[in-house]
């Protein structure tokens, strides 16, 4: 796209030089009788004849520096991305518009994106990397396929809890917008007092009601992981078994198909990512803002150690041929019009602090009010994971 922008620019310079050497011929015939007439009786009109050949040139050259500056400025990136939103469309347009920079990209899961890379090696034409799991951020990094950064944009912007430690080198990855883990319930069949930490979605009370969807998907994982670090081993494994005899039907489907099982009565009671409610309440279909309606939603463990928040995030890829263009995308992910993108494009908190929601589902969903966020490290979380899913294998929890 670069070379096809140059090439359209260069066809302009020329005809540019088409019409200037017309002018020019036309301006220099004229000159020259001028001057044979003048040069005798007055040098100084020559001057004024070489101001008026000159001025197309000075056109000329002006044009020239301007399409080739901008030539070298304006180029295009690659994104490997696994957030598969359309709200983000107009995100990347406003960026390309600002920057000139263009973007390609390629949609994949947080897995195949991690497997790509490695495969690819040196080769990789990514510059940039979007996962929507911190976690598999982390793993990202801890696999090398990440390049550290110097940002004082983002080491500003993003609070250190929501990107990788810093090292001489810079930093690896940053996150960028956040999801809570809540509880969705069947306001007429579960009392909210039932539902108000995750613990208790193994309480006997809760029996034959509880769906939720692959123990393994990477958002359960990481909320699996955060539990872990708060109760140990041992607590955990009970807890899974708990939560598998509460069963209502085994795990199937994707969070908004929790949300929906739950309104339609298949179970009472779903874990799911905060933003799939949220677009149900913004939805303008009958049937989406009905299901939006017949829930309740928890987030849990206010009075304790909070709600587990899934983060989503960026890096520069590691082999990146255009990394200061890649660091631009990210810088412009912590700015506030991004910011406002994740926000309200896509419902999810954004994290750089101090910005506005304007998000009328957000504010339903939590009446306005801020909630208390779990505080455990991804670096912790995501170090338990593979013992949660030796965890999850022994409870049943598929």
């Amino acid at each position: 796209m670069r070379w096809a922008r140059f090439y359209t620019q260069m066809r302009m310079i020329f005809i540019y030089f088409l019409i200037w050497r017309k002018i020019y011929a036309n301006q220099n015939h004229s000159c020259l009788r001028y001057d044979a007439k003048h040069s005798r009786e007055n040098p100084q009109p020559t001057r004024k004849v070489f101001m008026r050949f000159s001025l197309p040139s000075l056109v000329l050259a002006s044009t020239l520096a301007a399409v080739s500056a901008s030539t070298l400025a304006a180029g295009s990136i690659n994104i490997y991305s696994a957030r598969h939103y359309k709200s983000d469309e107009a995100m990347y347009a406003t960026f390309t518009k600002e920057t000139g920079i263009a973007i390609n990209r390629v949609d994949s899961d947080d897995v195949g994106i991690l497997n790509r890379l490695k495969s690819e090696g040196a080769n990789s034409p990514a510059d940039v990397v979007l996962m929507v799991d911190g976690t598999r951020l982390w793993k990202a990094d801890q696999d090398g396929v990440l390049a550290a950064i110097q940002s004082p944009v983002l080491d500003k912007a993003i609070p250190e809890k929501y990107r990788a430690a810093k090292t001489p080198q810079g930093t690896t990855w940053f996150g960028f917008s956040n999801r809570a883990r809540v509880i969705v319930y069947d306001k007429g069949r579960v009392k909210k007092a039932d539902v108000e930490n995750y613990e208790q979605l193994a309480d006997p009370i809760n029996k034959g009601k509880v769906c939720t969807r692959s123990g393994s998907h990477p958002y359960n994982l990481s909320l699996f992981g955060a539990l872990m670090a708060h109760w140990g081993e041992a607590k955990t494994q009970d807890w899974m078994k708990g939560v598998v005899a509460n069963f209502a039907r085994s795990p199937k489907g994707a969070d908004t198909d929790q949300i929906k099982a739950v309104a339609s009565g298949e179970c009472a009671i779903a874990l799911t990512n905060s933003y799939y409610l949220a677009r149900l309440i913004k939805s303008s279909n009958g049937e989406d803002k009905n299901i939006a309606e017949r829930v309740g939603v928890v987030f849990p463990d206010q009075a304790s150690y909070g709600t587990h928040m899934n983060i989503a995030g960026g890096a520069v890829a590691k082999h990146s041929k255009n990394k200061a263009d890649a660091q631009r995308f990210l810088e412009y992910l912590a700015s506030p019009t991004a910011q406002e993108y994740f926000a309200n494009g896509n419902n999810e908190w954004p994290i750089v602090p101090g910005m506005k929601l304007a998000n009328p589902a957000l504010k339903a969903m939590t009446r306005g009010q801020n909630f208390k966020t779990d505080d455990t490290s991804i670096s912790t979380i995501a170090a338990n994971q593979a013992k949660v899913q030796q965890l999850l294998d022994k409870a049943g929890f598929q």
